[in-house]
């Protein structure tokens, strides 16, 4: 996956003559603090530096992943054309961007962001972007956020593991209801991140919400570590995104989990694919999360005719209808 051209015009037009050492240092230091998923007080992006290695370095990756997630929520919810968007902890805009390439008919979006650093770049980057409103909002996302009107979609990517354990809950809920229909969480696709997501999980459909993505089923989780439930978009790395990582492969593949909910129902699945499938002469092995709340694997073969035919074209964390 790469990025739209508009935003990877105005990407690369943000890197024009940062020395590439600079770069590589700060892309190093934000590089160790999302590893370590530390919270120290200190925003992650708390300078220019670390914004602009953000934009070579991260960018492509929580785009693609967050693009993904909403991919997910339109195969389920095909009738679902949000015209009005709230992105919390927007950083540059990749929810914003994601959404629009999702969803071409978005009017309307506001995006709240509390680092000053990548909120100004975010909103250079977003003056390229086709939407006829596009509003900018300075604030801590723990504060309630007040004064917000409710959209259609509402998206929180990348932003609960930068937030101590007893600040989740309270923001999940003040999402929730700011939620006119759809919600999506997306989260670094690790053990840490997938217990994240359980917790909103469990939050949202406590407080009525219809589960549309990734689980088909409303049941506990079937899987216990050390697996876990995530997923994985390739990315495509620029020139200077590798140089800035010191690495020579051309892509990246960015792990990721989410959770979308809506005050609607979404059509039901037969599954979902929850790993990599597995194929060998003649068979296809797909490892699924079922209806009935369990997991696991389902081998195929060219004597299953059109359900075989169906499994090969089915990727990582696809949905399954008419299994």
């Amino acid at each position: 996956m790469i990025l739209p051209a508009l935003l990877r015009q105005g990407v690369e037009e943000a890197l024009e003559g940062v020395a590439l050492a600079d770069l590589s240092r700060a892309s190093e230091r934000l590089s160790r603090r999302y590893r370590a998923e530390l919270r120290d007080g200190r925003l992650h992006l708390s300078d220019d530096m670390a914004a602009r290695a953000y934009l070579a370095t991260r960018l492509p990756a929580t785009y693609a992943a967050i693009r993904a997630a909403f991919g997910a929520v339109a195969d389920m919810r095909p009738d679902f054309e949000p015209g009005t968007v709230l992105d919390v902890g927007s950083g540059p805009g990749s929810a914003l961007w994601a959404a629009h390439d999702c969803w071409p008919g978005i009017r309307e979006a506001m995006l709240v962001e509390g680092s000053p650093a990548i909120r100004a770049w975010g909103e250079r980057l977003a003056a390229r972007a086709p939407l006829a409103r596009i509003e900018w909002r300075a604030a801590d996302i723990t504060d309630g956020l007040p004064d917000l009107a409710p959209r259609e979609l509402v998206s929180l990517a990348y932003v609960l593991d930068e937030l101590a354990p007893e600040a989740r809950g309270a923001l999940i809920d003040r999402l929730w209801s700011l939620t006119a229909d759809t919600l999506v969480i997306v989260e670094p696709g690790t053990p840490a991140g997938w217990e994240r997501i359980l917790e909103a999980r469990s939050r949202l459909l406590a407080a009525g919400a219809h589960l549309i993505a990734p689980c088909p089923h409303v049941g506990a989780c079937p899987l216990s570590a050390p697996d876990w439930c995530h997923f994985s978009r390739r990315v495509a790395r620029s020139r200077l995104h590798r140089q800035a990582k010191g690495g020579e492969v051309p892509w990246e593949d960015e792990k990721y989990v989410y959770l979308a909910v809506s005050r609607h129902p979404g059509r039901p699945a037969d599954g979902r694919v929850i790993a990599p499938p597995r194929s060998a002469s003649g068979q296809i092995g797909l490892k699924l999360c079922r209806p009935d709340g369990g997991a696991g694997e389902r081998v195929l073969s060219r004597r299953d005719g059109a359900a075989f035919k169906t499994a090969r074209r089915l990727d990582w964390g696809d949905a399954v209808f008419g299994a």
